[in-house]
């Protein structure tokens, strides 16, 4: 069985890698075809430069020219060095960062990452009361209309925030850095009974939001991340371009660093229409 799930999965990642030439988000072009698979491929990452936002009191992202030019042989030659935390940008939190025992980032099963997605949109909601915390009503709700969610999807969290990106102040709540603007935060997130009814009666695969943690800002016992990691599910913040998602009947991959021993780390997250 757990080959033939392994064989599964090296599959669907296959089908969606092998759409690469098709048309991304933004670029133009039309449904790339290749055997097996028919889609659009939607990139759903920010790109890391000085504008990619962090939480207040983490590293933010340097890239440092290392060489870029002409070579004494002839040849054109660059390389950069970069800095960042974890926990920053279109990332993953691994397990981990919050249970104790959990699995690090290279120990998350790649049936984690790909897979069968929906985006539960609470945007209305959200962008009224920046403090939102959605709950189990909301996915109920969301399944009233759209059908259940099934086991081992991907649910990914729209609250509207992604508008918002990159300017700090409207997405975060602040701007302000340092340990003194955390309790300025103010950004929707999952309610823990929300966290629950996912993880113990849909068993989803992983839980992706677009704004900067699946905790609101607000929060201080970040009990959503509790227990997602406690159940080893996975999470992606700061997830792009929700908007451009139907509601379900697309699938996700999602490839982060694979950062040995890491809490999380930067992640390129794709959904296949």
């Amino acid at each position: 069985m757990r080959r033939m799930l392994a064989l599964a999965v090296c599959l669907a990642a296959g089908m969606a890698l092998g759409a690469f030439g098709g048309a991304f988000a933004g670029e133009g072009g039309g449904d790339h075809e290749s055997p097996g698979l028919h889609g659009q491929l939607v990139d759903l990452s920010y790109p890391f430069n000085e504008d990619t936002i962090y939480w207040p009191t983490a590293t933010e992202f340097t890239l440092t020219e290392v060489a870029h030019g002409e070579t004494a042989g002839g040849y054109h030659y660059e390389a950069n060095d970069f800095t960042a935390a974890e926990h920053g940008g279109t990332h993953l939190d691994a397990p981990a960062h919050f249970a104790s025992g959990g699995q690090t980032t290279e120990e998350v099963p790649l049936e984690r990452l790909v897979g069968d997605a929906v985006v539960v949109d609470v945007s209305k909601r959200a962008l009224a009361d920046p403090d939102y915390l959605i709950t189990k009503a909301d996915l109920r709700a969301w399944e009233r209309r759209n059908g259940r969610i099934s086991r081992g999807s991907i649910v990914l969290l729209r609250t509207g925030f992604g508008q918002y990106w990159p300017d700090a102040e409207r997405y975060l709540g602040t701007a302000e850095r340092g340990p003194d603007a955390v309790p300025l935060l103010h950004f929707p997130g999952l309610g823990e009974d929300g966290a629950r009814w996912l993880v113990n009666r849909r068993d989803v695969n992983a839980v992706g939001i677009d704004t900067a943690s699946i905790d609101r800002g607000q929060s201080t016992d970040f009990l959503s991340h509790r227990v997602l990691g406690a159940a080893n599910t996975p999470v992606f913040e700061n997830v792009a371009y929700m908007d451009q998602l139907p509601s379900r009947g697309f699938q996700v991959v999602a490839l982060p660093m694979k950062i040995e021993g890491g809490s999380g780390g930067p992640l390129r997250i794709m959904a296949v229409l």
